[in-house]
């Protein structure tokens, strides 16, 4: 399987990368094949509606989205990485999926696979609920078939991260991939 794995958090170190890497070292030793896009540090601009690209198209902007679809288009597994804000996930991963617009129709009939892995300072459940319900939103809208999640509460900094329990469940994730 090709997994792609979307890095939506600005720190390029930070728990959510922590997060993911332990993902990747999962999958990895499951035989698959696994590419990274810091969609943080991508040129991705915000959806202009203009509907240019008719929601199956060529978007009018010329940005980084362009070889950011053609890789989703090539992966069979999308690995959602971002950190908790405001209940949410990150600014830059919300631009990236309002980009979707432009490939909405082949993406809804892709049958993509799909994960999301999260970090919270927070250590509520309920503080994960808004961004999980809006992530199975996302699954269902596309017909993406959600294969787990990772909703790390209490990892505010790398070092909360490191002493909890998310990291070995991320690599465990990794590991169940079929």
């Amino acid at each position: 399987m090709k997994v792609l794995v979307l890095l939506g958090s600005p720190h390029k170190r930070g728990s959510s990368r922590m997060l993911a890497d332990h993902f990747i070292k999962g999958v990895k030793e499951n035989g698959h094949t696994v590419d990274v896009i810091d969609i943080a540090h991508s040129t991705v601009h915000p959806c202009l509606g203009c509907d240019y690209c008719g929601m199956d198209g060529d978007c009018v902007q010329k940005d980084d989205m362009y070889h950011i679809k053609e890789m989703i288009m090539n992966h069979d597994l999308l690995v959602f990485v971002t950190p908790l804000y405001y209940f949410g996930m990150s600014a830059q991963l919300k631009l990236m999926i309002d980009r979707f617009y432009s490939f909405n129709g082949a993406l809804m009939n892709a049958h993509k696979k799909s994960v999301l892995l999260s970090v919270a300072y927070e250590q509520s459940n309920e503080a994960m609920s808004d961004l999980y319900h809006h992530y199975l939103t996302i699954c269902r809208y596309l017909h993406f078939k959600n294969l787990g999640s990772v909703l790390g509460l209490g990892c505010g900094t790398v070092s909360m991260t490191q002493n909890s329990i998310y990291p070995q469940k991320a690599y465990e994730l990794g590991l169940s991939i079929k």
